[in-house]
């Protein structure tokens, strides 16, 4: 080995002789280098090898120098350990497109095509892979013939990808306009294209439309179909396509609102009048905006009849939504955008078509109007549809809430009927909040307690962080101490209970060590084994408190060591060395 070590190192020394005669490096830089190189051939020459040797050895080598002022013996060196890295660990795809990375910046373009042709050998399975080097041949390559018979050579192994299907339209689009381009520059410059091969049908995208009309046949449904025509619409020059395509849409989903949706939504392309006499005030643009959305929602009233699914309303209500919060000047605009909305969700909901999500929405919608009677009235209906829902509980609380109204509380009680007790945890929150802004301390002590007795668990953990926080705002620090001691005991805890109570007694005026010692006691033997800075932060309360004793340090330490494990001991030991030595 060590034999092929010295002869790599000196087929290396006429090009860092080279590299130290132009100046780029000193001798005594070359000498360091030569050492790097021989411990890095040492680890990739040894028996068992590592893919972080290989990569660490390609980083070492280097390729960030302006191309003028590297060797060709460089860049056939970190090739070959790419592909010595590439042949040993063939899977890694991460690997892989460093070495296209690498390739595309310092290697010729036919080694590029090698490096993506061993790559997809490997690699079939991924539709990515060879997308991308289709794009390369076409973009990089210039050759529309390549990128084709990657793009064919893919769909064998995925005659069902989407996503191949619309990069290889596309790819046809592209090569069909630049071919448009290249014969209307020959024709400006008046020299005969009688010799060039410029058929009429492939300049008109008659490939691309191959293409669409195989893919539909193999993959169904209106989604797909859409995806095609929106990239048939990027070319101008495929006018006939796009209709072809949109008449086909039509004709083969009429039961999928996906193309109704787009139908209507093609209306706010389509201009009323011609290009020369277009709205020239705002009032005037404002009118036309109107009469496109309105010719969009004849559309999709249209829809709602033929195709009367929760799915269809749901597209007719979100192309609502969306043109209502749309910025207008147009007070006109706005009232109509408002109106259509309302009725939209009104009509849905009558014929019992709106989901939970857009309840809340319309709810949403009515409360940022302050139309209260009306926002009542949808979430005693989508309470009454879905019981089981804690978003739609919540939705009428506040609505209740927001008309001051005397059946909050019962409302709160209704709710703990319908829903499961592990759902509840938000709801309970929402009456405590309440209930502090508007009731005596009594009344919202009364609610915590009933909340704690009903929610178990995980869930638990929150509401008692919840109760603290409360006792100290209402009743202060002898509140705050009385709750903690009444669940000290009522498992389970997060850390942030009892940090909670340390800070409400440092921020006291004679903040008792005792106390302290006692919370953080109290603290360890939940969070003993797993939290390092408990241990630090009582260290330091011993080290820094007046009424401190450092004498216990020592104990707490050895305390510590003992009770935490594995990772979280040695963080423990490396903070308590910084603290020592003063940089904590």
């Amino acid at each position: 080995m060590a034999e092929i070590i010295q002869e790599r190192i000196e087929d290396r020394l006429p090009e860092l002789e080279q590299l130290e005669r132009i100046g780029l490096f000193s001798h005594a830089e070359i000498k360091a280098i030569i050492k790097k190189a021989s411990d890095l051939e040492y680890r990739i020459q040894r028996r068992v090898l590592f893919k972080e040797d290989f990569i660490n050895y390609v980083q070492r080598i280097g390729y960030s120098f302006k191309k003028d002022e590297i060797e060709n013996s460089i860049v056939h060196r970190v090739q070959g350990v790419f592909r010595r890295a590439s042949a040993k660990w063939k899977d890694d795809v991460q690997l892989w497109l460093s070495y296209v990375v690498f390739c595309k910046k310092w290697a010729t373009k036919p080694q590029l095509s090698k490096v993506f042709s061993a790559m997809l050998a490997i690699h079939s399975n991924k539709p990515a892979l060879w997308i991308m080097a289709a794009k390369w041949e076409m973009e990089d390559r210039l050759s529309s013939e390549s990128a084709r018979q990657l793009f064919l050579r893919a769909l064998r192994f995925h005659p069902e990808c989407p996503k191949l299907y619309q990069e290889y339209f596309r790819m046809e689009l592209m090569h069909a306009e630049k071919l448009r381009k290249e014969k209307q520059e020959f024709e400006k410059a008046k020299m005969d294209v009688g010799n060039l091969d410029y058929p009429e049908e492939i300049l008109n995208g008659e490939l691309a439309r191959i293409i669409y009309k195989n893919s539909v046949s193999i993959i169904k449904g209106a989604e797909f179909h859409v995806s095609l025509l929106s990239i048939a619409q990027l070319f101008d020059f495929a006018t006939d396509l796009q209709r072809e395509i949109y008449d086909d849409l039509q004709a083969l989903h009429t039961d999928d609102p996906l193309t109704w949706d787009y139908v209507a939504r093609r209306e706010l392309e389509v201009e009323s009048q011609p290009a020369g006499e277009q709205p020239a005030t705002k009032q005037a643009r404002a009118v036309e905006l109107g009469r496109k959305e309105e010719r969009c929602c004849a559309v999709y009233e249209e829809a709602v009849k033929t195709l009367p699914t929760e799915a269809m309303w749901k597209c007719y209500i979100n192309f609502c939504l969306e043109r209502f919060t749309k910025k207008t000047s147009s007070q006109f605009l706005r009232e109509k955008r408002l109106e259509r909305t309302m009725m939209a969700f009104r009509k849905a909901h009558e014929l019992r078509l709106l989901p939970e999500f857009q309840y809340k929405q319309w709810i949403d919608l009515l409360l940022h109007h302050d139309f209260l009677k009306e926002a009542l009235e949808v979430a005693v209906a989508g309470t009454a549809s879905f019981r089981d829902s804690v978003t739609m509980w919540q939705m009428k609380l506040q609505v209740l809430i927001n008309s001051k109204s005397p059946d909050i509380a019962m409302c709160f009680e209704e709710a703990f009927v319908h829903l499961k007790a592990q759902d509840c945890l938000p709801l309970w929150i929402s009456w405590a909040e309440w209930s502090e802004g508007t009731k005596r301390e009594e009344d919202t002590e009364a609610i915590f307690k009933k909340a704690l007795l009903a929610v178990k668990g995980a869930d638990s953990v929150t509401l008692k962080n919840k109760y603290l926080d409360w006792a100290y705002r209402s009743g202060g620090y002898k509140k705050a101490r009385a709750v903690f001691k009444s669940l000290q005991e009522s498992r389970p805890f997060s850390v942030d209970f009892f940090r909670k109570i340390i800070q409400f007694e440092k921020e006291q005026e004679s903040c008792k060590m005792a106390n302290l010692r006692e919370y953080y006691e109290r603290a360890l033997r939940e969070f003993g084994s797993v939290d390092s800075d408990l241990w630090m932060d009582y260290i330091k309360e011993e080290l820094n408190h007046p009424l401190g004793k450092p004498e216990n340090c020592g104990q707490i330490y050895w305390r510590a060591i003992k009770m935490l494990q594995g990772e979280s001991a040695e963080m423990f030991v490396a903070k308590h060395a910084m603290h020592q030595a003063g940089h904590l």
